[in-house]
């Protein structure tokens, strides 16, 4: 995962906790291994500050947990652990989704065209780091357009929970997303609260088996009954 450019960027603490999910996540940091504040600060150019914030987030989150006198540990994560995130975005975000096929306005709707475009000549372009960027885009202007601040909230701290930087590189999954994101945008465009309930509902819970398999095969995930894939 590439490195922002921390000087541009007055929040440090969110980039190094997103650095940390990729890593714990495309098993450059695997369950079991500690993650040294000093070291990573050093790597990073900043100071322990951030990073340490970072850490507490993440311990928050239970992807790591911190042990007397020995730092921060990853935690493993489990085909359950994904599988409830996803089934939660999925009604989270099929609500906002029913909400925003009522309150969309033409120029909201113009401009996740706008979006959806951009996104899929990134896909086409292999570009990782942009589809993970304009997919998010695409799904906050859902979440903007849905009138709903504290669900939207709720939303986005769900998501700090997925992977979303894992999805590009998964087989198949681009011209899933590409399929998905065409029909909630049709559902939008005739405001059919219905229709866009169920297909974001669908395109968020079809997530979880291909990134479970794609987790497992990269030996990121551990089994429930303790073993390993």
């Amino acid at each position: 995962m590439s490195v922002p450019d921390f000087a541009a960027r007055p929040q440090l603490s969110e980039d190094v906790a997103r650095i940390i999910r990729g890593r714990i996540f495309d098993g450059a940091y695997s369950a079991g291994s500690y993650i040294r504040l000093d070291q990573l600060a050093a790597e990073l150019g900043i100071s322990v500050t951030p990073v340490r914030e970072a850490l507490f987030a993440l311990r928050a989150e239970g992807l790591i947990a911190q042990q007397p006198r020995r730092g921060f540990v990853v935690l493993p994560v489990t085909g359950r652990d994904v599988t409830d995130v996803a089934n939660v975005q999925a009604h989270v975000g099929g609500e906002l989704a029913a909400r925003a096929a009522v309150n969309i306005t033409p120029e909201q709707l113009h401009e996740l065209k706008e979006i959806q475009s951009q996104l899929e000549q990134a896909y086409a372009g292999d570009d990782h780091e942009r589809t993970v960027r304009l997919n998010h885009e695409f799904h906050r202007a859902i979440n903007v357009a849905a009138d709903s601040p504290k669900l939207a909230q709720l939303m986005s701290q769900i998501t700090r929970y997925a992977p979303e930087s894992v999805f590009p590189t998964i087989q198949g999954w681009p011209s899933q997303s590409v399929q998905d994101h065409r029909r909630i945008l049709d559902a939008l465009a005739i405001h059919d609260d219905k229709l866009a309930r169920a297909a974001m509902s669908e395109h968020l819970a079809a997530g979880a088996v291909p990134l479970i398999d794609h987790l497992l095969s990269r030996g990121v995930l551990v089994r429930e009954d303790g073993g390993s894939n």
